[in-house]
């Protein structure tokens, strides 16, 4: 069972693997912790879509040369309850490690520029301080899951990135040249969030050619 609030604030949380259903990390004593996520046994309230939890483990990026390598899913729900179990036994952005990367995609959806439904798409972005992310993380999820986006279709996930100084939570999308379902999706999401500073989506293709000098296409 995860471990409680109590506990989890006296943790350093380093993740150093994901398996299915099981978080594993070290204490402030360096002895391994294992965080099981039970499966939910209730499912009265179906989902649309079924959606996969994903995590890319933050100490094993150094140790390898391909982006990516190191995403391994966490699990699959298709019910309220299911999601609600799982979030609420999992670790909040706020409690990961630094570079650590947290996905909920829908089934069958790699989060990976690769995959064929990300391939031709792009994201949206918001960036907060540094663990201060939780609650608009949980927001993007909502919504999400619970096909509240006009262009809900599009939608291929949600990712939040753990980094030294902010956290970024970013929407991925199937087809980033349909610009006005990009500026529907844009504009929805940041009045789930409450977000008042403009956000920018930039074309995956242009990410994976220009890396960090990508400009945003769109902005809203």
């Amino acid at each position: 069972m995860a471990a409680t609030t109590t506990e989890q604030a006296d943790m350093e949380e380093k993740i150093n693997n994901v398996e299915e259903g099981e978080i594993v990390d070290d204490d402030e004593e360096g002895n391994n912790q294992s965080i099981h996520v039970e499966k939910p046994n209730i499912s009265s309230h179906p989902l649309e879509n079924s959606w996969t939890f994903w995590f890319d483990n933050p100490s094993a990026k150094v140790k390898q040369a391909t982006w990516g390598s190191n995403i391994r899913p966490i699990y699959t729900f298709s019910t309220v309850e299911q999601f609600w179990g799982l979030y609420n036994n999992m670790h909040h952005p706020s409690k990961l490690g630094i570079g650590g990367d947290l996905y909920c995609f829908k089934q069958n959806i790699v989060p990976k520029w690769e995959d064929p439904i990300c391939a031709d798409g792009g994201k949206w972005t918001v960036t907060y301080l540094k663990g201060k992310s939780d609650t608009s993380w949980l927001y993007s999820l909502l919504p999400m899951i619970g096909e509240q986006f006009d262009h809900g279709d599009e939608i291929c996930g949600a990712v939040v990135n753990v980094r030294n100084k902010q956290d970024k939570i970013s929407l991925w999308t199937k087809n980033a040249s349909n610009e006005a379902a990009q500026l529907s999706i844009g504009r929805q999401w940041k009045k789930f969030l409450d977000y008042s500073d403009s956000i920018g989506f930039i074309f995956h293709d242009d990410a994976k050619k220009l890396d960090r000098g990508a400009k945003n296409k769109y902005t809203c």
